[in-house]
């Protein structure tokens, strides 16, 4: 059947060269472009396997949003934002965050807002057309960076890319929820003998079963990605996410705006988070690759030191701490006050403890943001420090204060 494909996939090309990375093999089993699990499904939601917040709870996305105008009025006002997702699944955040941008139109009202999504998946960007545009969308063949653009249902213009690179420079709010999870990572092992790399290979006693095996001795990954202070004898890296924060660290600093991270991770302390998903449940990751998602533990501690002070960064927050700072739950009470029936507000009571609860997504839930320097230290506050008034906090890393 089709869900061994990849695994003999997989099988011949480990016969052939030998072990690869971890990093490799997520990269296969997720984005191969004909068995790859994100290629061939995208599994987000009820019917796939896994479920995220904003598939949770319209609270979310709205107390996201948020903190985005929150942030813009802090800086200013801006005559105009980017907001750009990262991985945007099925749309539904960037559904919510528009809802919130169209009920606060007045505060916007001067403001230019369009909304660019980087998304690889062509069965993902579909779905996200129909749920934002209502289809109305055109492909772009003329512009090779812009894949598709359209008009969102409140009248926001939204454009698709395929990279983070393509987006064009501005001011710009980034979002990434649930996007680093899923990048490879490399894993390493420390022996007697230093530092080496985890390998998936063919199992020799078993046809077509993988296992993981250590490098038998130092591979390139090993002496760029390990620090020297480690005091782990586990350590997953992702030099991908590393990248990326970099891209967005020196975005920031030159063009302005900020970027909230949203994911489940840990702050340099965690060793072994490598694992699968399928049908909500626990899978063996090296078992039928393609057909379960593959995630690792976002290691914020890693996202800090790439940003290379190129920005101020933030966090990571428990996710219960962040939301309960943006005021969830006077929102919650506003939503219990205004629904009719108990099945909504029974609905409403199960999606605030999913979100809330540490031992469902409170805690294992961070939130991390990068902004520039100035937004945090005032650039003259040494010369004279009384003449500047003092800077709003930065809402859900403090309480939301908005005037």
């Amino acid at each position: 059947g089709g869900d061994g494909a990849m695994l003999r996939h997989l099988a011949r090309k480990l016969r052939a060269s030998g072990p690869v990375t971890v990093a490799e093999y997520m990269r296969e089993a997720l984005t191969n472009p004909g068995q790859g699990y994100y290629t061939r499904r995208g599994g987000v939601g009820e019917s796939g396997d896994f479920i995220t917040s904003p598939e949770i709870s319209q609270v979310f996305g709205e107390l996201i949003g948020i903190w985005y105008i929150s942030e813009w009025m802090a800086m200013g006002k801006p005559s105009a934002f980017q907001l750009v997702e990262l991985g945007p699944g099925r749309g539904t955040l960037t559904e919510d965050i528009l809802r919130v941008f169209k009920q606060l139109a007045s505060v916007l009202s001067k403001c230019d807002v369009s909304v660019h999504l980087v998304e690889v998946s062509p069965k993902l960007s579909e779905i996200q057309a129909v749920l934002l545009t209502g289809g109305k969308v055109q492909a772009n063949p003329e512009d090779e960076c812009v894949y598709m653009k359209g008009i969102s249902k409140t009248g926001v213009p939204i454009f698709w890319y395929r990279d983070i690179q393509d987006v064009p420079p501005g001011y710009s709010f980034y979002l990434a929820h649930e996007f680093f999870d899923a990048l490879p990572i490399h894993k390493f092992q420390r022996t007697e003998k230093g530092w080496r790399e985890v390998l998936v290979d063919i199992d020799p006693q078993v046809p077509d079963r993988l296992r993981f095996v250590l490098s038998p001795s130092r591979t390139p990954a090993t002496q760029n990605f390990i620090q020297p202070e480690e005091s782990r004898d586990h350590v997953e890296v992702c030099p991908e996410a590393g990248v990326i924060v970099q891209r967005l660290a020196s975005r920031i600093e030159k063009d302005g705006g900020a970027a909230l991270v949203a994911d489940y991770g840990h702050d340099g302390t965690k060793t072994d988070t490598f694992r699968g998903f399928r049908n909500h449940k626990l899978h063996d990751v090296l078992s039928a690759p393609g057909t379960a998602d593959l995630t690792a533990d976002v290691d914020f501690s890693y996202l800090r030191k790439m940003a290379q002070g190129r920005t101020a960064t933030l966090g990571p927050i428990k996710q219960r701490q962040f939301l309960k700072n943006m005021g969830i739950d006077l929102r919650l009470q506003v939503l219990l006050q205004n629904s009719g029936d108990t099945a909504t507000r029974e609905q409403l009571l199960h999606s605030y403890d999913m979100l809330m609860n540490p031992e469902k997504m409170g805690d294992c839930f961070n939130f991390f943001a990068l902004l520039p320097h100035h937004r945090l230290v005032h650039p003259d506050k040494k010369d004279k420090p009384e003449s500047k008034s003092p800077l709003p906090p930065v809402a859900g890393f403090n309480e939301l204060l908005l005037k």
